[in-house]
């Protein structure tokens, strides 16, 4: 195994399979002021980031709006009760074989810390819905909430390392479904930067980031590792 003794993931669409819910959410609540930006779009311009951020972003790069700190502070206060209603109402899973991986790579002594754009209370519901623990299932979870600076800056990888006492970032191996993932590792100077295909965005978007490996699941996560 190389010399990995952390991996860091990313929650939606890449350990956890919620439907793009929170995407679809950003694109209604946005959609609600009277704009018509699609998911394709949300997901482009919004994929992990912190929401309000995510609704920010989306807004320049998709619509004419001027007053756009006012539309997105509007739009991100709607945003937690239409998600909260949206989550009652969901099934969430994994994807297939990414908790037996998840147990493959803590029984080898590698450290998993999720990690997230989510809010702490968003992330913790979903864990909930899951089954998953923290010291049980996961070693730690990293939210939004726990830093000052969000992805791509790297504090929640370092957050992470904290939590597990890892001092070396090349010990850090960082996968998740979209760009702001892979650079995020490598602000944090990770070892590996992993992107997947099982949630926001496509292979071609993905290798705009120049990730060391782009897999169709985090399920295969091991071979890597083995290399």
């Amino acid at each position: 195994m190389k010399n990995i003794k952390l991996v860091v993931l990313d929650m939606a669409g890449t350990t956890v399979d919620e439907d793009n819910v929170v995407y679809k959410t950003v694109q209604k609540v946005i959609n609600d002021k009277g704009f018509n930006v699609s998911l394709e779009e949300v997901l482009a311009h919004g994929a992990g980031k912190e929401k309000h951020q995510a609704i920010t972003d989306v807004l320049k790069a998709c619509t004419d709006a001027t007053d756009i700190a006012t539309i997105a502070g509007e739009a991100f206060a709607n945003f937690k009760p239409t998600l909260k209603l949206a989550y009652e109402q969901l099934n969430v899973k994994t994807f297939p074989g990414v908790k037996e991986m998840m147990e493959n790579l803590r029984s080898k002594g590698v450290f998993v810390v999720l990690n997230t754009g989510y809010d702490r209370k968003t992330a913790s519901s979903l864990l909930l819905k899951l089954g998953w623990e923290t010291s049980k299932d996961i070693d730690g979870l990293v939210t939004a909430d726990d830093v000052s600076n969000g992805r791509p800056q790297p504090d929640m990888i370092y957050k992470a390392m904290d939590l597990c006492n890892i001092t070396e970032s090349q010990e850090v191996l960082k996968a998740g479904d979209s760009t702001i993932d892979i650079e995020e590792g490598k602000n944090a100077k990770c070892g590996l930067t992993v992107g997947v295909l099982t949630g926001a965005q496509n292979e071609d978007q993905l290798k705009t980031a120049a990730p060391d490996y782009i897999l169709s699941s985090l399920a295969t996560l091991p071979e890597v590792l083995k290399g």
